[in-house]
């Protein structure tokens, strides 16, 4: 058992994830993990676009949620009998706010080399389900709900690099129409006459492989 590697959730004080603010060991890992994805798209549809042609709006963030159970029988860890003492240091961890901040802390859930998970605490949820004789809470459920966060820079970043307000160089290669690259980029293919004249291209419908083409920020009113 001395080599079971027990999931950690680390707090951190800013949003680099580079100043650790504490730490909460797990007493028994969880049985179970879901990590949520999904992808948004825009309900209405352009006048020419079929009914089955959803337009892509954005990818949020992951989403992380598990339970863990707090065993303060003596059971599983002698050294950890104290339930009010664990509770207090798994949300001072993961929900309190901190008045250095002005929040509640980052938080990295880490276990052993498959999970690495960079976020913040969207929901808390505490059951106790087993007690001594006197009232006092043995064992209790967590339920831990946790979104991904990027920094704002980091963000900006890693943004999609296909963003219409962005100058783009893009290299073309066999089988490319400036149709095809108007609606890479602008999501409009009948901006293609535009890329045509930006670049002063003569033909457009069979580009030469190898060549750039230069594909301009998109002006207000799509311009």
């Amino acid at each position: 058992m001395s080599g079971l590697k027990k999931m950690r959730i680390v707090a951190y004080s800013d949003e680099k994830f580079s100043s650790k603010a504490g730490e909460y060991v797990v007493m028994l890992n969880p049985e179970s993990l879901k990590i949520d994805r999904g992808v948004n798209y825009n309900d209405e549809q352009a006048p020419d676009a079929g009914k089955s042609s959803p337009k892509y709006r954005s990818t949020p963030g992951e989403r992380l949620s598990f339970d863990l159970v707090i065993d303060c029988s003596g059971v599983v860890d002698s050294s950890r009998t104290n339930m009010p003492k664990e509770i207090k240091q798994l949300k001072n961890v993961v929900y309190d706010y901190q008045g250095s901040i002005h929040r509640p802390n980052y938080v990295a859930v880490y276990w052993g080399q498959g999970l690495s998970f960079k976020g913040v605490l969207t929901g808390m949820d505490t059951s106790y389900t087993y007690f001594k004789p006197d009232g006092t809470a043995l064992r209790a459920k967590i339920s831990l709900h946790f979104t991904s966060y990027l920094d704002p820079a980091t963000a900006a970043q890693e943004e999609d690099k296909q963003s219409p307000d962005l100058t783009h160089l893009v290299s073309v290669v066999d089988g490319d129409s400036l149709p095809q690259i108007s609606q890479q980029i602008y999501r409009r293919p009948n901006l293609y006459v535009q890329l045509a004249a930006f670049n002063q291209l003569d033909k457009f419908r069979h580009l030469s492989a190898g060549s750039q083409i230069v594909v301009p920020p998109l002006k207000r009113g799509g311009d």
